[in-house]
């Protein structure tokens, strides 16, 4: 598979035009500021970037590396909590909005037991909005110019805490960003003119911004953010101790032009920690094909092997070393505001932690090419669908039982020919239009049932894979199931929404024809092109590109 961002290829160009750091990709010539102004790879040894534009090929490696290293915090947890409750910890961490967008996912639907899943998006921002975040970050020439979100993981945990799924997305994924409105001043961020990268998101009123172009692509529920940008790592990785990775042939991330993180191990596996773990989730030179993700693959087997040791490793136990630790930590983020306490975090982390190594699954957004940029591919949306659904990425599952019948609702259900149901044609795909007449086909079989008031309602066009019932309050729930029951449609597909004033019956894509309603078998396997990499698989290696490696 040919990657675009392979070693050399990064240029100088381009480095004043501001606009040009949104529209970049993996250092593929197109005047790379996006890429290159990420890179303390690339310039001198020492990273002064007295090469002639160097400081620009520093930023996003940096981006990566946050984001690991403190999502591998929030992940694990620490013992010794107590440190984590002084006031000034609490006055360390920043907020800011969880969702600037106008449409809201509703949340998942309860399990039996009454839990939902929770849903974090932890995003890596290139700001250089202090001396000390534009001293890591290089690029002097960037200070104060608009964020980017180069880092992106979605981190899910089931509703019943036996798995984790985290799911990465390429920092140039082409999409459409929402409309947003910043809170703090109000400005109206206009929807982007068809598909931009992601990255630039961030730079549209905030992460909050970013959480709904996630919602919008994903039709996830977002829960949470948590935002991480450059201060404080290099101290968060040494207060770890150390984290072990494996490389199969010795290497030095370093090229004749002098691009590279500068990374140098022999073969085999080492703890590395400080500037050389930066070194580590950075170095896109020398691993693989040189492509960002080989760099995310990189990533996360550095998480994977954080959250062991932060579990299993005694000397966190150290007074000392916690307390540096969430000092590091809590200086280095921003969160919603309901995760605006230590206190909550630690919960959060509690949470987290009750997921076993094991059963973590890490992977990375199946993309394809366009140009230099990539895309959501089919598998993609069946990798969304998945986390939506609540199914576990690895597989291992308990067999679900077949849905059982619901307790009765305490409103029960009104005769037939009163319930009142809009019936919406939500058949399109990404492959296929919309199949013609759906929603009056399915009109026309409630009335014969008796629904005389469901009216089809061609005014909306959504788009959904399963047909689905939603009502808005707990007084129609038994109305929604009545509908569900006479059309033979499973209970799983009665949804609450405040998305609906009404009952409403939007046919998916699961049925585009006939009259009589078959539940599609599903496929619930993640796909091979997400690269999923077990968070107890400690074997994994990363593959050193031969134009990198030493003797």
């Amino acid at each position: 598979m040919t990657r675009s961002s392979v070693q050399g290829e990064d240029t100088d160009e381009g480095a004043a035009d501001a606009p040009e750091r949104a529209d970049t990709v993996r250092g593929d010539g197109d005047n790379g500021v996006d890429d290159a102004k990420d890179d303390t790879e690339d310039g001198t040894e020492d990273g002064t970037g007295s090469e002639p534009g160097a400081p620009r090929r520093r930023r996003r490696r940096r981006v990566l590396r946050w984001t690991a290293v403190v999502l591998a915090v929030v992940l694990a947890g620490t013992a010794g909590a107590g440190y984590l409750y002084y006031e000034h910890l609490n006055d360390n961490i920043k907020q800011d909005a969880l969702n600037l967008g106008d449409n809201k996912v509703a949340k998942p639907t309860p399990n039996a037991a009454g839990q939902t899943p929770l849903n974090i998006l932890v995003i890596g921002s290139d700001a250089r909005d202090s001396e000390e975040n534009q001293q890591l970050g290089g690029a002097r020439e960037t200070f104060g110019s608009t964020p980017l979100a180069d880092v992106q993981m979605l981190v899910h945990l089931s509703a019943d805490r036996s798995n984790m799924s985290v799911v990465s997305m390429p920092r140039d994924t082409l999409l459409e960003i929402p409309k947003c409105t910043d809170p703090d001043d109000g400005e109206v961020y206009p929807a982007s003119e068809g598909r931009v990268m992601t990255n630039q998101s961030l730079g549209h009123g905030g992460p909050g911004c970013t959480v709904a172009t996630w919602q919008e692509l994903t039709g996830i529920h977002i829960d949470h953010f948590v935002m991480v940008d450059f201060a404080g790592v290099v101290s968060m990785a040494d207060a770890v101790g150390g984290v072990p990775v494996c490389v199969d042939a010795n290497i030095h991330s370093r090229d004749a032009g002098g691009h590279g993180s500068g990374l140098k191990l022999e073969k085999g596996t080492h703890p590395v920690k400080g500037e050389q773990a930066l070194q580590w989730l950075r170095t896109r030179y020398g691993f693989e094909d040189g492509s960002d993700l080989a760099r995310a693959k990189a990533q996360h087997m550095y998480l994977n092997s954080m959250v062991r040791v932060l579990r299993e490793n005694a000397t966190l136990s150290s007074p000392n070393r916690l307390r540096r630790l969430a000092e590091e930590a809590t200086e280095a983020l921003t969160v919603d505001p309901d995760l605006d306490s230590v206190k909550k975090l630690y919960d959060l982390s509690n949470e987290l932690r009750k997921v076993k190594p094991e059963r973590i699954t890490m992977t990375t957004m199946p993309n394809r090419y366009v140009g230099a940029r990539v895309e959501p591919t089919e598998d993609a949306e069946q990798l969304f669908r998945l986390v939506r659904e609540d199914i576990a990425l690895d597989g291992k599952d308990a067999k679900k039982k077949p849905d059982a019948e619901p307790e009765l609702p305490a409103d029960p259900a009104a005769p037939d020919d009163e319930i009142a149901v809009q019936v919406r044609n939500g058949t399109r795909t990404d492959e296929l239009g919309t199949a013609p007449g759906r929603a009056n086909t399915v009109t026309g079989l409630l009335v014969e049932r008796g629904f005389t008031k469901a009216v089809a309602d061609p005014s909306v066009l959504p788009s959904e894979d399963r047909t689905v019932i939603r009502y808005p309050s707990a007084d129609l729930e038994g109305d929604a199931r009545r509908v569900a029951k006479s059309l033979g449609l499973p209970a799983s597909s009665v949804k609450r929404s405040t998305d609906v004033s009404g009952v409403t019956l939007v046919v998916g894509a699961d049925w585009r024809e006939d009259t009589a309603y078959r539940a599609p078998q599903s496929d619930d396997r993640t796909p091979e092109s997400a690269e999923a990499l077990n968070g107890a698989d400690d074997s994994a290696c990363m593959h050193v590109n031969p134009a990198f490696t030493w003797s």
